[in-house]
């Protein structure tokens, strides 16, 4: 009761004492007959309102796939070859084609083992030089990852199988590895990427790689991480742009190797095949959960490297389109 009220009533009071003591009883028995009403409504078993329950939290937009797809294919157009001693040793093209199926198995947390297969061919086109008119591999994909939003943060991987020319024999089998963690520098904003890779007929046997990926914007990054440095700009839900490289390296047992160069006249020989390419691609992700990707650029050399052999063959750059496919659910 403010202070207003209370000298209203003392004046009341004052003046007229009959009416006041007349107005206080009324307020008594008004208070009494509410409070007998809510005595008696409890007693009678009325409750009190209902609590309703909370809504459910919704489901999780960012949960890791557990079912990966993958398919590429790239031609990269003809170019002229060239051996160690920029002779010239023909020309050619080539095909890739690749496709990849993996499922991830949930361990605990956010981490998973992931295991697929995977199987990808080169086929090689132009003079008849000598050199394989193809490459391929079936392996397994066996991996231990750190997943966090569907990207692996951290984990190591084999792809252990044979990689061959024609014929699949014990000599073939190798088994490439790769380990990797990545980590702040500066929080939501730099991280950085170490990591290390190889295979049993790799020259050399093991190899570093990372980076740096730089969060500029909600919409454009850097992904300066080694094999496949990027630039990438994300304008929405539905498209991404890239400009970047990629590294790709990767061994083969062959069969018979007959080139007019003395040192290239080999039999069952490991040959490392390499390219290294840059380009500017666009993926589409409206049709979920597929992503589409198209890619056109430059290969800067194709190598051909029989390195137990000292001997090698390289292309002079050429163009080269890339479409692939790839599903996560």
């Amino acid at each position: 009761m403010g202070y207003t009220e209370f000298g209203w009533l003392m004046r009341i009071q004052d003046r007229q004492p009959t009416s006041y003591q007349k107005v206080m009883n009324s307020l008594r028995l008004a208070l009494t007959a509410i409070l007998l009403t809510a005595a008696t409504s409890l007693f009678a078993g009325t409750s009190a309102p209902e609590l309703q329950p909370a809504p459910s939290p919704s489901e999780d937009e960012n949960k890791n796939s557990t079912e990966l797809f993958a398919y590429e294919t790239v031609y990269t157009f003809d170019s002229n070859f060239k051996d160690d001693h920029d002779n010239a040793f023909g020309h050619g093209d080539a095909l890739y084609n690749d496709f990849s199926y993996a499922h991830r198995f949930l361990i605990t947390g956010n981490w998973y083992f992931r295991a697929g297969v995977e199987y990808e061919r080169f086929d090689f086109g132009g003079s008849d030089n000598g050199l394989p008119d193809h490459l391929q591999t079936i392996h397994g994909l066996l991996a231990y990852e750190y997943i966090f939003h569907d990207h692996a943060g951290a984990g190591i991987e084999i792809d252990p199988g044979p990689y061959f020319e024609n014929h699949i024999n014990g000599d073939s089998i190798d088994v490439p590895w790769k380990v990797w963690v990545t980590f702040p520098l500066k929080k939501d904003k730099i991280f950085a990427v170490i990591g290390a890779g190889g295979s049993i007929y790799s020259s050399p046997i093991a190899a570093p790689g990372g980076g740096l990926i730089w969060l500029f914007t909600d919409h454009l990054r850097l992904e300066g991480v080694f094999p496949k440095p990027a630039l990438v700009y994300n304008p929405n839900d539905d498209w991404e742009l890239r400009v970047g490289a990629n590294l790709f390296f990767e061994s083969y047992r062959t069969d018979n190797v007959i080139t007019a160069e003395k040192k290239l006249q080999v039999h069952n020989a490991v040959v490392q095949y390499s390219e290294e390419r840059v380009g500017a691609m666009a993926t589409y992700s409206h049709f979920k959960p597929f992503d589409i990707t198209l890619d056109a650029g430059c290969m800067i050399r194709r190598d051909f490297d029989f390195f137990r052999a000292e001997a090698s063959a390289k292309t002079k750059p050429a163009p080269y389109i890339r479409l692939a496919v790839e599903a996560k659910f």
